[in-house]
């Protein structure tokens, strides 16, 4: 006698994943991995790309914005054709994409071209990164099959992202062409073995129509909210560009929600926001992602500026936290199965607040091992048990139909509280710069944001919190019906069998 809420047993032999189902995920993976590898190696590279192709450093700015806006802006519109024209066929279309955009970001001679790729490249992300996702959570029941499955996944976009860190620093010595040019043939395996191992995926042909309102304003709104956020700590906050770009992002976000109301095939569902779990999780990415690429940013520019650190030397100093999530990885089901993901969430982002705050104690002459690697360590057990979470908690529970919708929302949440919180905090940056250009004027502009970073990540954690309440009685609750179900169900067998012996 079991129920929903009893540790689940050994999965049967059925239940065991075939070597297909392996291919499946494996090739889904690098696609992940693709994302965030491309997204830490280009920051390196930027000193050397300004210096050969002779570009300002707003200019540069843009070959990472650009990428920012067109993952940020389509994440939306990407999800829901995931849903609606199929999932295998949008992925790999997507990743073929990608292929050539790094193809080509890698043989340009100017800055607009270089600029377009990274636009491209950001835009095929904002449909594979929802249709990845989405075909997961379709393929692997939801349960510990499908826990495994996301820890997996997620653990392949932190692995990314570090060896990202490293290989930047490896490749630029030789030319920054590289760092453009490596995804390409990676891609273009996953490409090939995708053909051959992805699930076909029926086109959901019980929507009524396409929202094409809908995509449209979606669209426009997140491209123009990620692009003011961009540019508003150049431009100025309070300037009456930015105030003006915020307004219309209101207007059109209004006239969103109104056509989303009424549309029969809605660009996103708005029901699917009534789901406390899902509310927490939308803004626990927020903050979560926000935080930890704020604070990427600021320590970076510690380490290389104020402690005169190689590109390499940063990516090694930064490795513990990705290493410790890779290792963490085959753990992560079994233990999102124990514990839930509320508790995990809380818990992760508790480490992620200590972390932080433990990192406040930097000064001009720090020792590694007593000042920066707890830190890392516990940002990168934070991560470790967060980020899988969020996306388990975000998919569970949700129709099969309305999965890319879902990974679409919350990769939106992800890229969209990167760049908010990154804005908000080179802002504070920006204001607490004194006049002097020394060394220790630098780290006394850089505690603020470190200050703001933390500060998020209480916030995270305040609003996850929100989660554990209440959450025993309905567990006892569900308990004691599944038993009085049982037990009348065993009284009635009884009696039958005493009618039929007195027969």
């Amino acid at each position: 006698m079991t129920s929903p809420l009893t540790p689940s047993a050994a999965p049967s032999p059925a239940a065991r994943w075939t070597p297909r189902l392996w291919g499946t995920l494996l090739v889904l993976c690098a696609a992940m991995f693709l994302d965030a590898l491309d997204v830490s190696m280009v920051g390196v590279a930027l000193p050397s790309i300004g210096s050969e192709l002779d570009l300002s450093t707003s200019t540069l700015q843009w070959i990472v914005s650009g990428y920012i806006l067109g993952y940020g802006g389509l994440l939306l519109l990407g999800g829901r054709a995931a849903d609606l024209l199929g999932r295998r066929q949008v992925f790999l279309v997507a990743l073929g994409v990608f292929a050539l955009a790094s193809l080509l970001g890698g043989l340009v001679d100017s800055g607009p071209l270089l600029i377009a790729s990274r636009f491209i490249k950001g835009l095929s992300a904002a449909f594979t990164a929802p249709a990845g996702l989405s075909i997961i959570t379709t393929t692997f029941p939801e349960g510990p099959l499908r826990n495994r499955a996301l820890s997996i996944y997620v653990t392949c976009a932190a692995t990314g992202f570090s060896m990202g860190l490293v290989l930047s620093g490896l490749l630029t010595e030789a030319s920054w062409r590289l760092t453009m040019l490596l995804p390409a043939p990676i891609a273009v395996i996953a490409l090939i073995a995708g053909l051959k191992l992805i699930p076909r995926s029926e086109r959901d042909r019980t929507h009524r129509g396409y929202d094409i309102p809908g995509a449209i304003l979606g669209t426009a709104s997140m491209l123009l909210l990620v692009f003011t956020v961009v540019q508003a700590p150049e431009v100025g906050w309070a300037t009456a560009r930015t105030l003006l770009s915020f307004l219309a992002v209101a207007v059109l976000l209004t006239v969103f929600v109104r056509v989303e109301r009424r549309s029969p095939s809605p660009l996103i569902r708005l029901g699917v926001l009534r789901s406390g779990n899902q509310i927490r999780a939308q803004l626990g990415a927020m903050a979560f992602f926000g935080s930890y690429v704020s604070f990427q940013f600021l320590v970076t520019l510690y380490m290389q500026s104020l402690l005169g650190w190689s590109a390499l030397h940063t990516a090694l100093a930064f490795l513990p936290a990705g290493a410790l999530v890779a290792l963490s990885s085959t753990k992560m089901g079994a233990i999102v199965d124990r514990f839930g993901t509320p508790r995990l969430i809380v818990a992760g982002f508790a480490l992620m607040v200590v972390g932080y705050a433990l990192f406040l104690r930097v000064d001009l002459d720090p020792v590694y091992a007593a000042v920066i690697l707890p830190s890392m360590l516990l940002i990168g057990a934070a991560c470790a048990l967060v980020f899988p979470s969020l996306n388990i908690q975000a998919t569970n529970g949700v129709e099969d139909h309305e999965q890319g919708m879902v990974s679409g929302l919350l990769n939106t949440s992800v890229q969209v509280g990167g760049a908010i919180v990154l804005a908000i905090v080179t802002a504070v940056v920006t204001a607490n710069t004194s006049g002097s250009s020394s060394p220790q004027a630098v780290l006394d502009s850089y505690r603020p944001g470190l200050a703001v970073v933390t500060a998020i990540a209480v916030a995270g954690l305040l609003i996850t919190a929100t989660g554990l309440r209440g959450q025993r009685t309905p567990q006892t609750t569900i308990l004691v019906a599944k038993s009085d179900d049982v037990q009348k169900k065993d009284d009635q067998v009884m009696e039958e069998a005493r009618v039929a012996a007195r027969d």
